[in-house]
């Protein structure tokens, strides 16, 4: 067999070789793009912010313009997601600096995703305690826990300051001694 033959010299060939593997490339970046999406609407409220959240993080001091352009949204949806985003201090805004007279529109950013994490674990540390006292607050019985008590508490340990720990635990199961298999025991 000649080097005429050998199918891996074809440039036509290597070429759709090429856009094959970029295109499954492509494909697996926008899962990806999009089990982020998911998660991050669970704790954004919204697939919308959720997504301008990920373009900034990707590409932070975007104008409002450059979002829609890059997350596909709407322009006025972009906007309003904006300003709720600021307003909950998940986003930065400032002035973009030009040289010439004109407008100068806000550039945004994204806090840092462990930021994120400490914003929402005190709202749903709140949350779990409120269920896990659920009798007191419903007149039940008062004599398991005082509605004071907070049996969940919730610690979060920045990567960069040793390590990457979320602690989801009960004060009252360290109370009663019991050796802790990751479930708590509710009586109903």
């Amino acid at each position: 067999m000649s080097t005429d033959d050998d199918p891996h010299d074809d440039p036509e060939e290597n070429g759709d070789v090429r856009d094959r593997i970029e295109q499954e490339a492509d494909r697996a970046v926008e899962q990806f793009d999009e089990g982020i999406v998911d998660l991050l609407a669970w704790v954004l409220d919204t697939e919308t912010r959720a997504r301008i959240y990920v373009h900034l993080r990707q590409r932070p001091e975007s104008t409002s313009e450059e979002i829609a352009e890059g997350t596909g949204l709407y322009p006025s949806t972009v906007r309003e997601a904006l300003a709720a985003l600021t307003d909950e201090e998940v986003v930065t805004r400032q002035k973009r600096e030009s040289d010439g007279a004109g407008n100068n529109p806000y550039e945004y950013s994204a806090i840092s995703p462990s930021d994120l994490v400490n914003t929402i674990v005190g709202d749903i540390q709140a949350e779990l305690n409120t269920v896990f006292n659920l009798d007191d607050h419903l007149g039940g019985d008062t004599a398991t826990l005082d509605t004071d008590d907070e049996p969940v508490t919730i610690s979060v340990e920045d990567a960069d300051e040793g390590g990457n720990e979320t602690d989801v635990g009960s004060d009252a199961d360290e109370d009663e001694g019991d050796e802790d298999d990751g479930l708590d025991d509710i009586d109903a």
